[in-house]
């Protein structure tokens, strides 16, 4: 990198990236960023080419031109033929709060690597904080779900209750890492159900599917249904004719 060239800050995403989604839960730090793919878009063969290719190897066929190849797609969706959509892969950087990676990774057919607090220090920005609007009551009716929201005169309170609590934190925790005391410790004092971390993750087609059905549901905890969303939007641009028999077949009503 030129010596003029200004780092890039490795809390935002790549301007470069294949797509991004910015604001994910309304604030400047949530973010999905589609980084790489397979096949990748500047390849001759549209990942949704791939698909068909894939399914037309068992006889050794090739591409009948977008109708009948668009047919057969939709074909494979609604019979739940699953083999050819692994053969698109999608690589994502995403940055989200814990609240969010602890529903994301018991999808164990993604693959992650997480920023870890061991090597880089947190910011005093790294913390998810609802705004006075976001409070949901708990469901009567879903012990592990909520329903509704409690006024924004309490959501207030609550929003100044934990910004005051990560500042405190944060003190605690920047006062440690000044003493010495080691970054893998010293993270002991901070909010870590807030805590946005960063990781890259890696999925194919079909199971990507799996995770926008069970995660776009509307019993699907918030935080984690709009990083969905913003995922879907991207999957939506970058493989259209699959999304389009996805939203048709399988893609949970609202």
């Amino acid at each position: 990198m030129h010596a003029d060239t200004p780092e890039p800050d490795p809390r935002q995403p790549n301007p470069d990236a294949l797509a991004i989604r910015r604001r994910v839960l309304g604030d400047d730090k949530s973010w999905v960023e589609l980084q790489d793919m397979l096949p990748h878009p500047k390849f001759d063969v549209a990942p949704d080419l791939s698909i068909v290719n894939a399914a037309r190897v068992s006889f050794l066929g090739h591409s009948k031109g977008d109708e009948q190849d668009k047919k057969l797609l939709f074909y494979l969706m609604r019979h739940g033929h699953t083999s050819p959509f692994e053969q698109v892969e999608f690589k994502f950087r995403v940055r989200a709060p814990v609240v969010v990676w602890w529903q994301w990774v018991r999808h164990r057919t993604w693959h992650y690597n997480f920023q870890s607090g061991r090597y880089t220090p947190f910011d005093d920005e790294d913390f998810y904080i609802p705004p006075p609007d976001r409070w949901r009551k708990q469901s009567p009716s879903n012990k592990q779900g909520s329903e509704g929201t409690v006024s924004e005169e309490h959501g207030a309170q609550y929003t100044q209750a934990l910004t005051d609590l990560t500042e405190q934190s944060f003190a605690l925790y920047s006062d440690a890492l000044a003493r010495g005391i080691a970054k893998e410790q010293a993270r002991l004092f901070l909010p870590g159900w807030s805590a946005y971390y960063i990781a890259v993750c890696k999925v194919d087609a079909w199971n990507l599917m799996h995770f926008l059905r069970l995660r776009m549901a509307p019993d699907a905890q918030w935080e984690i249904r709009q990083y969905a969303n913003a995922i879907h939007e991207i999957f939506r641009e970058v493989l259209p004719w699959t999304a389009e028999a996805f939203d048709l077949y399988v893609k949970p009503k609202s």
